[in-house]
């Protein structure tokens, strides 16, 4: 019975981390982040603002991106190259 719970909680919190944000949905969002700011709409420093939010909406994803191909590829680990050189005495 308690698996049972905990496969459902599971589930709802998969579920509930899936949920997808519509384009309409961030730009209103964002213009709110603005506001708060004092940014006022129409003006070069809004939509500079706005500008802002989405360049670093970006970045971060281009960082989550490369973090997850190093991990994925290993290289998140420094690579060690050698090359032996091998020395002989003249008798």
């Amino acid at each position: 019975m308690m698996t049972r719970a905990l496969r459902l909680a599971a589930a709802g919190l998969l579920l509930a981390a899936c949920q997808t944000v519509t384009p309409e949905e961030r730009r209103a969002r964002d213009e709110r982040t603005c506001d708060s700011y004092g940014f006022r709409r129409g003006t070069d420093a809004f939509a500079a603002c706005l500008q802002r939010i989405e360049l670093d909406r970006r970045a971060e994803a281009r960082a989550f991106r490369y973090r997850s191909d190093a991990m994925l590829w290993g290289w998140d680990r420094p690579v060690v190259v050698e090359r032996r050189v091998i020395v002989r005495q003249n008798p």
